[in-house]
């Protein structure tokens, strides 16, 4: 099994604890980014990846390698302490330049065959809400099953973590881990992705943007083909 842990700081505090945990009881191959020592730029809303390609992208050679993992994984761990009720500053700024992948646009076929889990911590809450802004993309680009997992570690230093909260993290991601292997060779999209896929096949066929409905009519998804069908 292949991992790709995208952290959202670069501080290895509690959140990234609690990702590198699961990446170890899921095994496997674990490549890690952290935010923004990997990649820290904002969009620019310059619009060329909607308009022409992602390539046209000022950033895009720096974000490739994350690409690149993000496809060869099996399971995406999207990892962010909560700060101010969301997701970091540069979690944020990280998920924004992959609105061209969203499906509205030129959705990944690779994505619809993948896991995603969306992991925050907090001292006290926000958990929710910072999972919530991490998972709307893990929908949007296709992911057939995102998991969340937050927890309120009532601390500001992994070190300082009881071990009673510590042990109640290990049992809930044993959990989760055993549940994600048993899910990886039976994903199938969710009835309200095909349906979200549908409303958007049938707006590519209209071409209101050039660049998408080629993309849509070259993959052949404007007709029968499908990304969670094999060809």
């Amino acid at each position: 099994m292949n991992i790709t842990i995208i952290h959202g700081q670069s501080h290895r505090g509690s959140t990234c604890h609690v990702a590198r945990l699961l990446a170890k009881k899921l095994g496997g191959a674990v490549t890690e980014f952290f935010l923004p020592e990997d990649f820290g730029a904002f969009c620019t809303g310059c619009t060329a990846c909607f308009t022409q390609s992602e390539t046209k992208c000022p950033h895009y050679e720096k974000l490739s390698p994350i690409t690149r993992a993000m496809d060869q994984a099996d399971v995406i761990i999207l990892a962010s302490p909560v700060y101010v009720y969301h997701v970091t500053g540069a979690m944020k700024a990280f998920l924004d330049h992959y609105g061209w992948r969203w499906m509205v646009h030129r959705p990944e076929e690779k994505m619809f065959s993948k896991q995603a889990v969306c992991i925050s911590t907090a001292a006290g809450a926000g958990m929710k809400s910072t999972n919530r802004d991490m998972a709307h993309s893990t929908f949007f680009w296709g992911i057939p099953k995102t998991w969340r997992y937050g927890v309120a570690v009532m601390e500001t230093s992994w070190k300082r973590v009881s071990a009673k909260k510590k042990r109640r993290i290990e049992t809930d991601l044993n959990r989760l881990a055993q549940t994600i292997r048993e899910n990886q060779n039976q994903l199938t999209p969710p009835l309200k992705t095909r349906l979200f896929f549908e409303m958007m096949r049938i707006a590519q066929k209209h071409g209101w943007n050039e660049a998408d409905a080629a993309y849509w009519q070259e993959k052949g998804w404007t007709g029968k083909a499908r990304p969670w069908k094999a060809s």
